[in-house]
């Protein structure tokens, strides 16, 4: 694995999500004079389960998002901001494409507990839930939506 896919790896899924809440806790925190809000981070089942011999960067990457985003719940939630993650486990995107197996969910699902990837659909769901105020005890929390994996 290459010095370069590692930075870019940690760049993208860790240093992104970290300035993308920087910016948006300037306009959310009551201390900024924002009205409070939600974060939701997303993250992968690739965080708890390690990936090992195929993503285990990737896995690395998530599994700080996961911490940044405990810390971070814990660090807001006085100022009204809410932070939870939700962990997407084989879900049908072009996704796997970029690695030269576009039908690796497909391949998989027979594996899975519930017999099938997910939909993309099934994870916005969760990110709406967390952001609304259905979830408005919810912070420093996570959904797994990996089919029981």
């Amino acid at each position: 694995m290459s010095e370069f896919r590692l930075l870019k790896v940690m760049k993208t899924n860790v240093v992104g999500p970290m300035l993308c809440a920087k910016h948006a806790l300037l306009r959310m925190a009551r201390r900024h004079g924002g009205q409070g809000g939600a974060i939701v981070n997303v993250s992968s089942m690739a965080a708890r389960l390690g990936s090992p011999n195929e993503y285990v960067d990737y896995a690395a990457s998530k599994g700080a998002l996961d911490t940044f985003t405990i810390g971070l719940a814990k660090e807001v939630a006085g100022e009204g901001v809410r932070v939870n993650g939700v962990r997407p486990g084989y879900i049908h995107t072009g996704f796997h494409a970029l690695s030269g197996d576009p039908d690796r969910v497909s391949k998989l699902e027979p594996g899975l507990p519930m017999g099938r990837g997910g939909r993309p659909e099934e994870v916005a769901e969760a990110i709406l839930w967390l952001l609304s105020d259905k979830a408005s005890y919810s912070t420093g929390s996570f959904i797994d939506l990996s089919g029981g994996r």
